[in-house]
């Protein structure tokens, strides 16, 4: 793995730093005409904000210039009532956030896979990044084609026993409905003993969501750290992103300081904009 500069490194840091200090006025011009499409559409995975509200997720989602937000069950139960998911939907309507996805949600039964579709449609998203025992597969195919939403499988890393990579969980899917695809989280697969850029050119094709992180080490041991202070050659990963026809969503998910998250999220946002800078110039 190429090691970075520190010329490069503050290089990056300071054109982030850039851009968080001058807030969310610049977010539309540099998505709309700085960055290349396939790495435009920012996302916030809601795990990361899972002690805080929803209310407190959607303004830092917007103050961070995140247009896409998936929610874990923390901020919309699996259970709730159709005026709860009216009153989500609407705070995403003022807030002007896209919720685009629920997740990640676990289907070890038929009904639970059942009850993963319900959600999802009765949510109003357009996607599921979730984790189907192997043998439901063949289900999930179905409610796809019957409903159209589409699922993502999430990798878990080397103690997952089933989808510890990207890999693993395309060689279940390479066949099967194109609405049926991966959710490469990076961190894991860098812990599988993934390289995640390698992983995107090869399965690329099929990915049809990221989560974005930084962990400090591989196997059992590495832990989720604010973007650039870990060991995962981001550049690559974003040079590939780039090259490849990919118009998914690229969510952060910062798992660390679950009653803080937010300088920690802040930091890597402003990370990857001011990589962003890097890699064009």
């Amino acid at each position: 793995m190429k090691k970075r500069t520190r010329r490069e490194f503050l290089a990056w840091a300071g054109a982030g730093a850039a851009w968080l200090a001058a807030g969310p006025k610049n977010t539309k011009i540099q998505a709309a005409s700085s960055f290349p499409a396939a790495l435009s559409n920012l996302g916030l995975a809601s795990y990361t904000t899972r002690e805080l509200s929803l209310d407190d997720t959607l303004t830092w989602a917007k103050r961070l210039g995140l247009t896409h937000v998936c929610l874990k069950d923390f901020h919309l139960p699996m259970n709730a009532t159709a005026a709860q998911f009216e009153e989500v939907k609407k705070k995403f309507t003022g807030a002007g956030l896209d919720f685009y996805a629920v997740g990640v949600v676990y289907m070890r039964s038929e009904a639970e896979t059942d009850a993963a579709f319900v959600y999802a449609r009765n949510a109003g998203v357009r996607l599921i990044i979730g984790v189907p025992n192997h043998e439901l597969l063949d289900l999930v195919e179905r409610k796809i084609k019957e409903t159209g939403i589409r699922l993502a499988i999430h990798n878990h890393g080397p103690t997952d026993k089933l989808y510890p990579t990207c890999a693993s969980a395309f060689q279940k899917v390479e066949n099967r409905d194109p609405g049926l695809g991966l959710c490469i989280d990076i961190g894991h697969s860098f812990r599988a003993g993934e390289d995640p850029a390698e992983a995107f050119r090869a399965f690329g094709s099929r990915i049809l969501d990221v989560h974005m992180k930084d962990v400090d080490a591989d196997g059992v041991a590495g832990t989720t750290v604010e973007m650039g202070r870990g060991r995962i050659d981001h550049a690559a990963l974003l040079r590939a992103i780039a090259r490849s026809d990919f118009r998914g969503v690229i969510s952060f998910e910062y798992e660390k300081d679950g009653d803080n998250p937010i300088p920690g999220l802040a930091e890597s946002v402003g990370y990857y904009r001011g990589l962003l800078s890097g890699i064009r110039s």
